[in-house]
Formats: structure tokens, sequence, C-alpha cells
């Protein structure tokens, strides 16, 4: 059976726990070689060895997604290692600390612009002339339905990187669909993270998170992984310029 990333190659940032690292694994399964990417070495080389002992490829590529070295180092390796890029998955980020915006540090809205919207800049000043030596590929950023369809408290830094990253994403849409790239972001609800674990600290607070979603619960990140695998692959050919809300319903929700 044909698998929907045969013969492709992708980046995975964020890759050493949740989302990205659920998205590295399940784009592996469908065939494609991975480039994985993270700060932390151990945690990658033990996604790089679950990867190979189910029979794929991938490479380990450790470093800091603020650094615009790290971001041009993962597609060189792309290149050297797996012949070019076809598709990546920018899933790296950061909360930040919580708290009313008065009390937030200037240093603290930088680390958390930088982290969550600079880099997705920098992934993208080098990942799409790699896509465009292809001929086409996919973008997918991983964003959030916070600071797009609903706020919170206590989050400004977080929700205004995640916005600035829809409108990067639209922009990179227009300006080089006509040449094959197809440029997307996915929209996470609630889901079961370490970060989700940093907002909701208590079992009160799980609880109401819970609640907040239609669905009643939140996500898993191998639900969000199959989610971010339609938008990289050819099953969302004609699919760009989308902020795809995959939230279990928490941003229509008021019960």
């Amino acid at each position: 059976m044909t698998k929907s990333c045969d013969g492709k190659v992708a980046i995975v940032t964020g890759a050493s726990s949740g989302i990205g690292r659920a998205t590295a694994l399940l784009l592996a399964k469908e065939g494609a070689a991975i480039v994985a990417g993270a700060r932390r070495q151990a945690e990658l080389e033990t996604l790089v060895s679950e990867i190979e002992q189910s029979g794929g490829r991938a490479k380990a590529v450790a470093g800091d997604v603020t650094d615009e070295t790290f971001a041009r180092e993962l597609v060189d390796c792309a290149s050297t290692e797996f012949g070019g890029l076809d598709m990546a998955v920018n899933a790296a980020g950061t909360l930040g600390p919580m708290g009313p915006i008065i009390d937030l540090e200037r240093p603290v809205w930088d680390d958390v612009i930088v982290t969550n919207l600079t880099s997705a800049y920098l992934a993208a000043k080098h990942q799409i002339p790699a896509l465009l030596e292809r001929g086409a590929g996919s973008l997918v950023f991983v964003s959030s339905f916070v600071g797009y369809t609903a706020a919170m408290p206590g989050v400004a830094a977080y929700a205004a990187s995640k916005a600035g990253m829809i409108g990067l994403m639209k922009t990179l849409a227009v300006e080089y669909g006509s040449q094959g790239i197809r440029s997307n972001a996915l929209l996470p609800g609630g889901t079961q993270t370490a970060m989700a674990d940093i907002m909701a600290d208590t079992e009160e607070m799980q609880e109401f998170v819970r609640d907040m979603h239609a669905l009643k619960r939140i996500s898993t990140p191998q639900e969000q992984a199959e989610a971010a695998l339609f938008l990289a692959s050819d099953a969302s050919s004609f699919v760009t310029g989308s902020a795809m809300l995959v939230d279990g319903g928490v941003s229509i929700s008021k019960t």
C-alpha cells in the first residue's frame, strides 16, 4: 500500500515532545524521511531510534529555533542526508510565564515572541528556497486558537505571537502559491502536553479546561499529528492560507 509521504523529506521542529514528536513519528510512518529539530539532544536521539527501529529514516539536529544558524542547519541536513526538502512542520514553541501584562517584563515578552514568531520567520526564510528547488512543497506552522478565536487571561505574549504566526502564514501563502508552495497553520485546542500541564496545573483547572471544549475533553498529540499530516501531505493539495482549527469545538462552545 502506498503511503501518503513516500519519497518525501520533512523537517519537524519541537520534535522532542508533544505535538512535534507525534508528528515526526506519524510522518515517518507514512514514509517521510525526517529531520527532527529541538533543543534536547537525548530526546531527539530516542525519537530517531524509534523511527529507525520501525524501518524509517531520520536524523537529529539539536539547537535553538531562535538561532538562524539552526534554521539553516535543519535545511542543510535535509538536503545533504536525504536529497532535499518537501515539507516542514514548525511546531516548536513556548508558553512563557503567565500573568497580567502590567507584570510582564520586557525580556520575557521578547523571549516568547522570538521563540514562537521570529522562529517561524527564520524557518520559512530557509525552508522556502529548498522547497522551491523541488518545485512544490508544504509549510505548516503550529499556532493556537488562543489569540485567534478566543482570548485567555495571563498569556498576552503567547497569544500575540501565535496570532502573528497566522499573519505570516497567510502572507507566505499568497507570495509563493504560484510557485507551488502551500502555507497553512494548525490551531490546536487543549492538548495533553507539558505546556498544557503548566496552563492547568491542578485537577480543578484541568476539569475546567476540558469542559471549555464542545467535546468535553482535550486532544492527544496524536490527534493533532493527524491534522498536521493532512496539511503537510498532498491530501490537502488545494489547501493554502488556512488557519485550521483542530480544537474540539473550544472556539464555539459556550456551555
